[in-house]
């Protein structure tokens, strides 16, 4: 096999699977509810999260869902997927023949480039990026697991998630010997967002933005536990192919759904209750249920993967696959780089105090209302981009500097990347006991 064997380009449309493409045009409206909430910033915050002090009846309501159900849950999820499209990329590649070298430098190169990604978006928008935090994260997986066997993989899974729940049994022990008085410091990262985003000149922002942005690229990414742990759950689930193939492997799905979800809204039910008033905590005792919300977060949201994947599995099943709704939200998850990135467009400039500072105007309530119509715009617009065979402009940027080469393909080439996500390919089923059924076993 030549070690310099040209690389193959992007997915067709008719080798996409539909759960990848479906799961992130869907959970793109979690990112939207989440994000948007950093922009009420003329209310006094609870001190620990990015939500203002609970309000009236209507904002309560939508912080308890907003805590308990997408808060630390959304991004586990895009890190799984991030992971599961690393896999896919590379699979494809080196079933055109390319060489395995070659594919680990193809990787390469688009991680580097969607931290280049997040750094403009971080200078031009948005202080919380999370393109550079994934684009770090698959850098350094890539280089020590990628290429591991399926045990040593789910080894390091295994012992990043004990590490968060042993982090998460000590924070469990504080809220009953830590007096009701105590006070703590806001959580990493709180104040520097609330700042900014509160900050009247635009200059100003931008600057502190940039300075911000490696720690949170840091934070949010290999620092945080759970996304290096979902993308290596990721890369395991993508060498069973277990969303391009959901029939045969239904038991796990519905498993992964019904538990993952399960601890997912569990975990977040004691931060939900705090926020809204019904659980009286001082900020330090409500600052120790973040880890347990987070390690819950990361079960919550491989949850949600496996559940749009049934619901896939289900209307393909059924042939209902044509319809309007799942065509647009199929054709976001295509472009969900693109979207990811219009939401900040859409958010920054209109709620920001350096903008036209419309978050002074929204509570809660009207705030969440706010982000479900910024994702209907984007889906809307992804839509009519599929409609007429055209990428998303940030896919077909990251495909031209990824791929190096002019980009002539249609829309059905198209990437899917929520921070950088790799080509969804559907590939032929392996027989069982086939070299590329045992390549990907030994891997």
């Amino acid at each position: 096999m030549s070690g310099h064997t040209v690389s193959r380009g992007p997915v067709n449309a008719g080798e996409r699977a539909l759960a990848p493409d479906l799961a992130r045009g869907s959970m793109l409206l979690f990112i939207a509810i989440a994000n948007t909430v950093w922009y009420l910033w003329a209310f006094p915050r609870s001190g620990v999260n990015a939500h203002p002090v609970s309000g009236n009846a209507w904002d309560s309501a939508a912080q308890f869902l907003t805590v308990v159900m997408i808060d630390m849950r959304s991004y586990p999820m895009f890190a799984f997927l991030f992971g599961y499209g690393m896999v896919q990329l590379a699979r494809r590649q080196e079933a055109a023949g390319t060489d395995e070298r070659d594919v680990d430098a193809l990787l390469r190169r688009r991680n580097l480039w969607l931290i280049a990604f997040g750094l403009v978006h971080a200078a031009l928008l948005w202080i919380g990026d999370v393109l550079g935090a994934y684009g770090l994260a698959g850098l350094l997986l890539g280089w020590l697991l990628f290429r591991r066997r399926d045990t040593t993989v789910l080894l390091w899974a295994g012992v990043l998630t004990g590490l968060m729940l042993l982090l998460s049994a000590f924070s469990l022990l504080g809220p009953a010997l830590t007096p009701g008085d105590a006070t703590a410091p806001e959580g990493f990262g709180t104040e520097q967002v609330a700042a900014n985003i509160s900050e009247v000149s635009p200059v100003a922002a931008a600057l502190e933005r940039l300075l911000f942005w490696p720690l949170v690229s840091l934070s949010q990414g290999l620092m945080s536990l759970a996304v290096p742990t979902a993308i290596l759950l990721g890369f395991w689930a993508a060498r069973r192919r277990v969303l391009e193939e959901p029939g045969r492997h239904l038991v796990l799905l519905r498993r992964v759904a019904l538990v993952g979800i399960g601890v997912g809204w569990a975990g977040g039910l004691p931060a939900g209750l705090a926020q809204v008033g019904l659980w009286d905590l001082s900020p330090l005792q409500n600052n120790m249920l973040s880890m347990p919300h987070m390690v819950t977060g990361l079960a919550g949201g491989v949850g949600y993967v496996a559940l749009i994947t049934l619901v896939a599995y289900r209307l393909q099943e059924r042939g209902r696959t044509d319809g309007v709704l799942v065509g647009a939200l199929s054709a976001t998850g295509k472009r969900s780089l693109s979207a990811y990135l219009a939401q900040s467009l859409l958010c920054a400039p209109l709620l920001a105090a350096w903008g036209l500072g419309l978050g002074a105007e929204l509570r809660s309530w009207s705030m969440l209302l706010f982000a479900v119509g910024v994702w209907s715009m984007t889906v809307i617009a992804a839509y009519a981009l599929e409609r007429a065979d055209r990428r998303g402009p940030a896919e077909a940027l990251l495909r031209r500097l990824t791929y190096r080469r002019p980009d002539r393909g249609s829309a059905g080439a198209d990437t899917a990347a929520e921070g950088g996500m790799v080509d969804s390919a559907r590939t032929p089923v392996s027989e069982p006991g086939t070299d590329r059924d045992r390549e990907h076993r030994t891997h």
